[in-house]
Formats: structure tokens, sequence, C-alpha cells
């Protein structure tokens, strides 16, 4: 089992490392690069034009060009670098490297240009570049996860088909042939996200843990994990096709559960044995922000308010930006050859993530600093992935350091 869930290793020795330049040796390197550096410049380009000093040539007001490519852009990136190696590591077989690869970080940059200048462009010609991305991931995957037959990993195809689908949504919106449904393309995305957060992180967290920690109590608890997937799945799908047409107690009662029940498949994570492992800790901080932003959702349910812009923001800037500042820190020292171990800057960027979410989170609490705390909660969001970047580039673009393939 733990073979089959390993991303640590190379799948073969048959790709290149390309030389001394390797950029495109293995999925999780352009785009964990491309990923920090979109990361970083996003959030303070959103607030200049939050405050009006750029106006980006988008067809999306500032608010959900922000949300779109944070999630369809930056996360999206993330989810290709993990998938493409991950998937090679399940299967036995590359995805894509080389050339292949190359093209792939082409497209996935010519959708965030198209987006920035929308409506400069015909109006079918940002909508197509955009979407063009996740159905080409979706391809290069499908083929060794088909050619295995790896049917328990089918269900990243499924979770691309769906972000596909809720980009879909938002650009109909602004195409002016579904009015409304840019918010919920935007919704139904995020949940889908934490979906498949929740299937990785109960994948890889407590096996990490194990590993790292020597404590053989550390495990999941098969029943609780199906139940946390399924309420999640069951709440995305409510988010998709019920909408406004259900009761908002509907909502706020599955949110809730899904909580309850998040909190309740780590409790033998061993959570407590981690403060001393940076690699660890980043983790388990960024999971613990989903139970909190699906009990958050589920109070803005039940009594509206400030509650539901603090859950979206638990699970993206909290959620969303640990686990992937995280994950993307020790994806690469593994697959490189490197010791999972990180220095003082990149444990300086996990606290900067950690208490640029908590002032994000808390920042609809506080309107008087509203606004500075939006600053200061994006300073160091964008400080995590600069510091991430500088120390990666060097690893990301050269061979491993055993000398292996990838």
């Amino acid at each position: 089992m733990a073979h089959a869930l390993s991303i640590n290793g190379a799948p073969s020795q048959s790709s290149s490392s390309g030389g001394r330049f390797s950029l495109f040796a293995k999925g999780f390197r352009p785009f964990f690069l491309l990923a920090s550096v979109f990361g970083a410049l996003m959030v303070p380009l959103w607030l200049l034009a939050l405050e009006g000093v750029i106006q980006p040539a988008s067809r999306f007001s500032p608010m959900y060009w922000h949300a779109h490519e944070m999630v369809f852009g930056f996360t999206v990136a993330v989810i290709a670098g993990f998938l493409l190696t991950a998937v090679g590591n399940w299967t036995q077989r590359e995805t894509a490297v080389g050339t292949p690869l190359a093209l792939l970080g082409v497209l996935w940059i010519a959708g965030r240009v198209a987006m920035s200048m929308a409506s400069l462009l015909p109006p079918l010609v940002p909508v197509i570049v955009d979407l063009a991305f996740l159905p080409a991931l979706a391809v290069v995957l499908a083929r060794p996860l088909v050619a295995t037959r790896n049917r328990r990993n089918f269900v990243m195809l499924a979770v691309l088909a769906a972000l596909f689908a809720a980009n879909l949504m938002t650009h109909l919106d602004t195409l002016g042939v579904a009015p409304g449904w840019q918010r919920r393309g935007a919704l139904v995305a995020v949940d889908v996200v934490v979906l498949l957060m929740l299937i990785i992180a109960g994948r890889v967290v407590p096996m990490f843990t194990r590993n790292a920690t020597g404590r053989d109590g550390i495990r999941s608890i098969p029943a609780l994990e199906a139940l946390t997937i399924g309420l999640m799945a069951l709440l995305t799908a409510m988010d998709a096709f019920g909408g406004l047409a259900l009761d908002r107690a509907i909502f706020a009662v599955l949110a809730g559960l899904a909580g309850v029940v998040a909190v309740a498949r780590a409790f033998r994570w061993g959570t407590q044995h981690v403060l001393r492992q940076p690699l660890l800790w980043i983790l388990h901080v960024g999971y613990a922000w989903i139970p909190l932003g699906l009990l958050l959702r589920a109070a803005g349910e039940a009594t509206g308010g400030v509650y539901s812009s603090m859950a979206t923001h638990a699970l993206t800037a909290g959620a969303i930006g640990a686990l992937t500042l995280g994950m993307m820190a020790r994806v690469a020292l593994g697959h490189t050859g490197r010791p999972l171990a990180v220095g003082t800057p990149m444990v300086a960027a996990f606290a900067a993530m950690t208490l640029a979410a908590a002032i994000r989170v808390a920042a609809p609490l506080l309107p008087e600093q509203y606004l500075a705390s939006l600053v200061f909660a994006g300073v160091l969001w964008s400080a995590s992935f600069v510091v991430y970047a500088i120390v990666y580039a060097p690893i990301l673009v050269t061979p491993r350091a055993d000398g292996r393939a990838g």
C-alpha cells in the first residue's frame, strides 16, 4: 500500500533528465515553479486592482478575476504538477516529460495571458484558450491510468472533469449565456479542490507522519475516510445542482457534519508528534483549515453574517495555501533525491503562510482594519511563495541529486 501511495520516487529510469537543465524532466518541476511565481504575483495584483490602481483587461470583476485565477490558475498548476508526477508512480508509466510537458506549460501560461487581456480579444478566444488546459491534462493522465486499469485513481479524472465544468460555468456567465453562474462556478470549483485535498490528505498525511515519526499507531480509519469524502462529494453536488432551490438549513447541516467528521478522521494522524518537523506540521495545519472552513460555512448558512467569507478564505488562503506550499516543498525534495528537510527560509515561509491565512480569515471581523488586514495577509502570502521560488528554483531546474532520472 505504501508503494501505491508513494510520490517520493521515480516510476522508472526511462525518462531523461535532459542534461544539466532538467526543468521538463518531471511534471512537478515546471508547474511548481510556475505556481510559486504566479501565486506570489497574483495577490498583490488583485490588491492593486481592488484599490483601482490597475485595471486588468479581464471580463470578470476584480473579485471574480482574483477568484478565477487563484483556482483555475494557481491551484490548477499545483494540481497538474502533483498529478503528472503521482500518476507516473501509481502506474509505473511516464505521463509527460520533455516537449509534451513544455507544451502543457505553455498552454497553462496562454490561459493566464488570455484571462488577463480578455476584454481586448474576441469574446470566445480567452474562453477557448483558458478552457483548453484541463482537458489536455486529463488526456495525458488518462493514458497511463486506463492502460494499467488503475481504477482506484480514475477519481482524479473525475476531479479534472468537475473543475472543467466549474470553469465553463464561469465563462458562460461572462458570455451572457448563464447569468449568475460565475459565483456558482467559483463555489463549485473550491468544493472540488477541497474534495481533492481531502482525498490526497487521507492518503499521504498519515503515511508521511508515520514514516517520519516511526509511530505505528498513526493510521487512517477507513469508515471515516469514506464518510468524509462522501459528505464533501454530496455538498459539492448540492452546490452544483441544488443552489438556491434548497433550504439553506440543509447546507448548514451537511457542511457542519462534514466538518465534524473531517476532524474525527484525523484523530489518529499523530498531529501531536509533528511540531519539530516543519514538512509535517505545515501539512497538518493546512488540513486543519478544511474542517474549520466547513464549520464556518455551516455557521454562514445558518446565520449569515461574515462567516461565509471567513469560510471561503479558510478553505482557500488557509487549506489551499498551506497544503500546496507544504506538498510542493516535500514533493520537490523527494523527487530530486534530496533529504526531506527544509532550512530556516522555508520554515519562515510556512509560518508566514499560516499567519497570512489567519489574518485573511479574521479580516471580516475587523471592519476598520479590513483593507490593512488584506494587505498584510497578501504580503505574507506572496512572501511565502517568493521564498519557495528562490529556494526551489535551483532544485527544480537541475538534475536529481542522486543521479536518477526524473
